[in-house]
């Protein structure tokens, strides 16, 4: 039996001596603990190194494809194939069923098979003579280094670095063009203010300063390719009437000039998003589908890469940027913020202020799948991102619409129904009839308050009347009520037992009445004696 063994260093074909120590698997070890007894089990028959890293690189990646590598192919045809009536036992199944279809080689795999390549590698420094072990050590080194970048696929496309530098340059570019864009309108406006408030847009300002020059020259100069006609003509009225001051022409070459720069800087900023737009796509189409290509950016940028940010779990990701507001809420002991930079999504901006919150957790969980599926994922498409935002905007829809559902076609027609109305012949019972308020017209109440007033009565009056008086007005108060119940049909009954509450309301605050007007005689008439006494 041959054994094929493969290395750091190349591929090593072993003969195994002693074939009825496979069968004792479990004591198979003992025979490889010292590289005498490994001497007495297998020897090395041939050894195939390889010439560089990069022919390392190509056998690994090829076996780990399982596929047969142009030295393998080479090996096994210069050494097996020679003894083909023997067996070849491997490491990998699968690439001992190539090696049968390509080659017409009988492979061998079993357990025996596998605890003799761990006794192998174990005393392979003693097996293979002529590499020394810091030879293998340093080839081994170098090949798992090549061949985790070519596990990445490590490309220039996939670095995130450029997308933080470019982030934070449009940035700054925006903060400088509104610096620049001021300090023109401003500079420029001493000299013709009424433009400033005629043209809005800055580009289109800068471009109509840099043609104009002189506000003399705007009746001569053609503005058709940079305003409106309407704008045009407004402009030129208004260079006939203007209030600016006159400036000096080395005045007028230095704010040229500044719009010259202003103009620039815009233009490379339009390249600059267009960069940015493409870098995106490449790194994170996923995450550039569910947030748009600025706000992935400023996240990529916040989190330092994207593997820092695919790191973060979707509660992290909903709040990043809104970290000085979450400590504060934490120590004041108060609401945390809903959300950070992903607030400037498209998804956030177009839902009602009630839905953002529940819109921006739900987007900041399917982002954080996209950024892992980016970072992590071998495949660059964008699928799950663009079938994960349509499974939001329905959200999104069904929130907006309160759970609504729509009928479309005739079942509109057949859910339409008459409003439903209770109608019944029970009588229900009038709970105004337990009132103790005087159930008594408002128009009466009014005739009764200006009587009042027309005819003031002073509580001293009321003293003056004897007692006979007051129960002879008392019954014919009585009296007259009787009469009025009389003529009113029986069910306003309740009305008398109103007015005798309201009477005896009335004896009660004539009393106290009297009770206190009688006090107040009584100080009078000592203060009066004390007087005469003095």
């Amino acid at each position: 039996m041959l054994v094929l063994f493969e290395t750091a260093a190349g591929y090593a074909i072993f003969k195994v001596l002693d074939e009825a120590k496979l069968q004792e698997v479990d004591s198979l070890w003992q025979e490889f603990q010292t590289p005498e007894k490994a001497n007495k089990i297998v020897k090395l028959k041939h050894f195939e190194k390889f010439q560089d890293t990069t022919e390392a690189l190509a056998a690994a990646t090829a076996m780990v494809e399982g596929k047969i590598g142009k030295s393998l192919k080479k090996v096994l045809k210069k050494v097996v194939a020679k003894e083909a009536h023997e067996q070849l036992a491997i490491s990998d199944v699968k690439l001992g069923g190539v090696i049968k279809d390509k080659l017409n080689l009988s492979c061998v795999h079993s357990p025996a098979v596998a605890e003799l390549m761990r006794g192998i590698r174990n005393q392979m420094e003693g097996l293979i003579t002529g590499l020394p072990p810091r030879e293998i050590s340093a080839m081994s080194l170098g090949l798992a280094h090549s061949l985790s970048r070519y596990k990445l696929k490590f490309s220039p496309d996939k670095v995130d670095t450029m997308i933080v530098q470019a982030i934070s340059l449009l940035d700054d570019l925006d903060k400088e063009l509104n610096n620049y864009i001021m300090r023109c309108r401003e500079w420029y406006g001493w000299h013709f203010p009424e433009l400033g408030k005629i043209v809005t847009d800055n580009l289109a300002y800068c471009k109509s300063v840099q043609k104009i020059g002189f506000r003399t020259n705007v009746a001569t100069t053609d503005l058709s390719e940079i305003l409106p006609e309407e704008i045009e003509a407004e402009v030129k009225l208004a260079a006939e009437i203007s209030m600016g001051t006159e400036v000096s022409d080395e005045d007028i070459t230095n704010i040229l000039h500044l719009c010259e720069q202003v103009i620039e800087i815009t233009d490379y900023r339009v390249q600059l998003y267009d960069y940015l737009k493409n870098r995106m796509m490449a790194i994170a189409p996923n995450l550039t589908v569910m947030v748009g290509e600025l706000v992935g950016a400023r996240l990529i940028s916040h989190a330092g890469s994207l593997l820092n940010l695919a790191k973060h779990p979707a509660s992290t990701v909903q709040i990043l940027g809104a970290e000085k507001a979450l400590f504060r809420a934490l120590k004041t002991r108060k609401d945390t913020p809903k959300y950070g930079l992903i607030y400037h999504a498209s998804l956030v901006g177009q839902t009602t202020a009630k839905n953002k919150g529940k819109i921006s957790r739900m987007l900041a969980a399917k982002s954080a799948l996209a950024i892992r599926y980016d970072a992590l994922g071998e495949d660059t498409n964008a699928e799950m991102g663009v079938e994960n935002r349509a499974k939001l905007e329905a959200r999104l829809r069904h929130l907006e619409d309160k759970g609504i559902r729509k009928i479309s076609g005739t079942g509109k027609a057949m859910a339409k129904a008459d409003k439903y109305q209770h109608k019944s012949d029970v009588r229900v019972y009038d709970p105004s009839g337990d009132s103790t308020i005087p159930s008594t017209s408002k128009k009466r109440k009014f005739e009764e308050v200006e009587e009042e007033e027309e005819q003031p009565v002073t509580p001293a009056m009321k003293l003056k009347k004897p007692k006979k008086e007051l129960a002879t007005a008392e019954t014919s108060e009585v009296a007259e009520t009787s009469e009025v119940a009389e003529e009113e049909p029986p069910k306003k009954k309740k009305k008398k037992k109103d007015k005798k509450a309201e009477a005896a309301a009335e004896e009660e605050e004539e009393v106290v009445v009297k009770e206190e007007t009688t006090e107040k005689k009584k100080k009078k008439k000592k203060k009066v004696k004390e007087e005469e006494d003095e």
